[in-house]
């Protein structure tokens, strides 16, 4: 390892002398520039991170958070209210359905609602307690068959109130929740079969993203743990919900289920993300922000201050980022000053001034 570090730190030198000697020193700022480029310099410390691991995963919908809207008698759709990719609220109808058998089953509510107000009205002094409870039983019925047709109680009031003439099969289904709406399978005028499912209501405020994990990896794997998620340049923060126990019989891999939040929408059911899992208890290594650590020949360096604004690269052997935060095994001390913000500028610099651009 030390042979390897002397040959980067070679490098370094290299690097820092064929820049001199295209201007007296690029990484020598006055006060001005070190404000324009937003330099931060901070001491090297200590944190807790935990190991990782890495594995392929894809974005699910949360099933908990999803569910299937549909018809539960047999029907023809007359009007569509929501199309796919809508973003829909609570109560707020999706598809318009005609169905004889609700029909026949308003005009039994609206009869037997009749019929109830009458020997109500009558009391059972006038009638028997056999007429009155069975009215009131067949009106109650034609109501819970409606309900159960998938019609609102908001619904019944307003059968009720419009009389017989809106006794026409006529009928809305409702979103059950907020959500977006994920899948639209059917056409206006077609036929659809109790339990057929018409559209899908997703909230998609949290997504589920699933790892596929090597067996001897998932078993270190707790539920509860932290993770985070790789996505276009993002990272997300996740926590494993589920650890299935297991593996699928194609991959051979065991799926871990994590959960992310997903306000600002960034993933989507189906798309391929990759996932770090933290296993194992935190350690205190000594970090620097990812940001800090700069690539040049294939080599890692960070910039560190020698003096009056000017900075120089040091060669650093990393480990494996996380969350934001790149270990240092080698080449800096704990307490050691290094340029926190502002790498990418000095290192642009640098390699200008090689080029002969400054």
């Amino acid at each position: 390892m030390k042979a390897c570090m002397t040959g980067v730190a070679m490098i370094a030198a290299l690097l820092l002398s064929t820049a001199r000697a295209a201007e007296d020193n690029p990484l020598q700022l006055d006060a001005e520039a070190v404000k324009s480029t937003n330099i931060v310099v901070r001491k090297a410390s200590a944190r807790m991170l935990a190991e990782e691991l890495r594995a392929p995963a894809q974005v699910r919908a949360n099933a908990y958070a999803s569910t299937l809207v549909t018809s539960r008698v047999e029907a023809q759709v007359v009007a569509r209210r929501a199309r796919l990719g809508d973003e829909v609220a609570a109560g707020q109808p999706l598809v318009e359905l005609a169905s004889i058998e609700v029909a026949q089953a308003q005009g039994d509510l609206i009869v037997g609602e009749q019929d109830w107000q009458r020997v109500q009205s009558l009391g059972l002094q006038a009638v028997s307690a056999r007429r009155y409870f069975t009215a009131k039983v067949q009106r109650d019925q034609a109501r819970s068959k409606l309900l159960a047709y998938g019609l609102t109680p908001g619904q019944l009031s307003a059968l009720l109130k419009a009389g017989s003439a809106s006794a026409d099969g006529r009928f809305a289904l409702y979103s059950p929740s907020k959500g977006r709406v994920t899948t639209d399978d059917f056409l206006v005028g077609e036929r659809v079969a109790p339990g057929r499912t018409l559209l899908t209501v997703t909230d998609e405020s949290s997504v589920w993203v699933e790892a596929s994990v090597v067996p001897s990896d998932a078993s270190r794997i707790d539920t509860g743990a932290s993770a985070r998620i790789l996505v276009g340049g993002r990272e997300l923060a996740g926590r494993v919900v589920q650890r299935a126990h297991t593996a699928d019989e194609t991959s051979r891999t065991v799926p871990v289920r994590i959960r992310v939040d997903n306000a600002d929408d960034a993933l989507h059911a189906g798309e391929l993300v990759d996932a770090r899992i933290a296993v194992g208890q935190a350690r205190a290594v000594l970090a620097v922000p990812t940001e800090a650590v700069v690539l040049i020949k294939d080599s890692s360096f960070i910039f560190v201050p020698v003096g009056n604004d000017t900075f120089e690269p040091r060669a650093v052997k990393t480990g494996a980022s996380r969350g934001g935060w790149t270990p240092v095994d080698d080449g800096l001390a704990v307490g050691a000053p290094y340029v926190a913000s502002g790498a990418f500028e000095l290192k642009a610099r640098l390699l200008r001034s090689q080029l002969g651009e400054e």
